[in-house]
């Protein structure tokens, strides 16, 4: 039946898989051994070149239009009304502690409206610019898509601040309507959430006065402790097109705008079980949902952590090729001599007539950036957020500390220094792929390095934050400005010495394992000139060997005692 049904899905899989990239986590205050709140994101496309954003905070004339370009394309969009004052964003994160991430799952396409005006990428970075909180965020993105219409497919959206962890997932209504159907979320606190390329919403709270209220009114859920939101036609508009006709107590936004199916289980709600499962235990209910054979008993919304998670165990979260579970990517036939847990896409092909495919982890090569955004109520904003960032494959990036409140970034990480084809040694982009890729040719013996390295690096950034903290919150009681100067110094120095210290680190790694040796300097005693380094020739490994035999009988066989 398993096999039935993995033939069956593909062949839709096959079509859409160049939609199915990024990962995002949401972790809120309560289930953190700090007390802050997290949200993850990896930004995945073979074409998004990993840099971090910066837009100063600003003030504008009224009547000030401002213009839109598609985030994916660079496509112009049109003019939409500027507010008067924007706040400054790092990244995901504004200045207010605010951030945002995103996951695209596509969902029904006749409900894409290419009359939009605001694409789901400019609609995250100008919704960064206004917010003052995650509550805000999502009105704002009402407002915006009511006004203005939606360009792109669905999406499902991570929203945090300071206090809360919020999913909202939406989906336009078809050329020429403005607006979405839309429901949000907030993730209770001490639980976890995830979303990766498939919506997860499924029934939600309806409105009764206490626990949730529609987007006819969405001014009140700054005034009452609102769990969820939603758009007023939310289930009616469903009913309209013909998508839905029970009743509304058990409407599944889900299953009627974006129903899962093989691809949407294996390739991407399988990414959200691997999350949850290194950190809750009891996922192995949803090994058969995750690996796409039983569609119907679903993986919770969130879940609850067996024990309280810090930032560095949510950075692990974002590094995951699925060890030690049935999909082992480090084990199974691609992983070649080396245990390479990268696949080389296309992710699905085909042989003599039926479709295969790899597995999608959540760490992967086509990664441009990601992030670990961290937000802390007990500081003043500007002190409390940490952009946590990172380029390149999440598995041997380092995620270096962006305050929110800085006035600039890292040249190693700054727009324009390079591009997707345009190759320079200064950025930090090309500086960890440079790593990545080598190790993808040697991973069994080059990734013990690298995590090594990385590992210090980061438990480096952590150690540093208190006493950064410290020293930022007593300027900012007197003076904001200072504080922030401070931060920018800290920030700024931190992501170009990591960039150079990596770059040197790769120097490192070629030098040792070039050639497919691996080399270890050896003392040189007094009056020598020159010591040979120790060498090690480990070749392919016990179980490549026998497998070659195998394959290739006596081919290779040594004949006639010779040497």
């Amino acid at each position: 039946m398993k096999n039935v049904i993995i033939t069956a899905m593909l062949l839709l899989a096959g079509t859409v898989q160049n939609s199915w990239s990024c990962t995002n986590f949401l972790i809120t205050r309560g289930a953190t051994t700090d007390g802050s709140t997290m949200i993850t994101y990896a930004a995945d496309s073979h074409v998004l070149y990993g840099e971090l954003y910066f837009r100063p905070a600003a003030d504008y004339p009224e009547g000030t239009m401002l213009d839109v370009y598609e985030w994916d394309t660079g496509k112009y969009m049109g003019q939409i009304k500027q507010v008067r004052h924007t706040y400054s964003v790092v990244g995901n994160m504004n200045e207010n502690q605010v951030a945002i991430g995103e996951t695209t799952y596509g969902g029904r396409s006749d409900l894409r409206d290419t009359t939009g005006l605001v694409d789901y990428g400019s609609l995250m970075y100008i919704t960064l610019q206004r917010a003052k909180s995650a509550r805000e965020a999502i009105k704002i993105i009402d407002e915006l898509l009511a006004e203005y219409g939606y360009y792109s497919s669905g999406e499902s959206f991570s929203i945090s601040d300071s206090k809360e962890v919020w999913i909202m997932e939406l989906i336009g209504k078809g050329a020429g309507n403005t607006g979405a159907a839309w429901v949000a979320r907030r993730i209770p606190d001490g639980y976890i959430s995830g979303h990766a390329n498939q919506a997860r919403i499924t029934t939600f709270p309806l409105e009764n006065g206490e626990t949730s209220i529609s987007s006819d009114n969405l001014d009140k859920i700054f005034e009452q402790k609102i769990e969820c939101v939603y758009a007023s036609d939310v289930i009616s508009f469903a009913r309209d097109k013909g998508l839905y006709q029970g009743k509304d107590k058990n409407f599944s936004f889900s299953d009627t705008y974006a129903p899962v199916d093989f691809g949407g289980a294996r390739f991407c709600e399988a990414r959200v079980w691997a999350g949850f499962n290194k950190v809750a235990s009891g996922m192995d209910q949803y090994i058969d949902y995750a690996m796409g054979y039983d569609l119907k008993e679903r993986m919770p919304l969130w879940v609850k952590p067996d024990k309280l998670i810090s930032v560095h165990d949510v950075m692990e979260m974002m590094r995951d090729h699925y060890e030690n579970t049935p999909m082992d990517m480090t084990l199974d036939f691609g992983a070649g001599p080396f245990q390479c847990p990268v696949r080389w896409r296309p992710l699905t092909w085909t042989v003599d007539d039926e479709t295969y495919f790899n597995e999608r982890a959540i760490s992967t090569q086509q990664t441009g950036f990601s992030f670990v955004a961290q937000s802390r109520d007990w500081l003043p904003d500007p002190v409390g957020g940490i952009f946590w960032f990172g380029v390149d494959d999440t598995y041997s990036t380092v995620y270096v500390p962006m305050y929110c409140g800085i006035r600039e970034v890292p040249w190693s990480f700054a727009v324009g220094n390079g591009s997707m084809m345009e190759f320079t040694t200064e950025s930090g982009f090309w500086v960890f792929n440079q790593v990545s890729n080598f190790a993808y040719l040697r991973a069994n013996v080059v990734y013990p390095d690298i995590r090594t390295k990385q590992a210090e690096l980061e438990q480096r950034f952590i150690e540093e934050v208190p006493s950064v903290d410290k020293v930022a919150a007593e300027l900012y009681k007197n003076n904001s400005e200072k504080a922030r100067r401070f931060l920018t110094s800290y920030s700024v120095n931190t992501g170009n010495q990591t960039v150079d210290e990596w770059r040197n680190f790769y120097g490192y790694l070629f030098t040792r394992y070039m050639d497919g040796n691996i080399k270890e300097a050896q003392s040189v005693p007094e009056n020598n000139i020159y010591v040979i380094p120790k060498l090690q020739q480990p070749g392919y490994g016990e179980n490549w060997y026998k497998n070659l035999v195998k394959e290739t009988e006596d081919k290779f066989k040594m004949t006639g005692g010779g040497h």
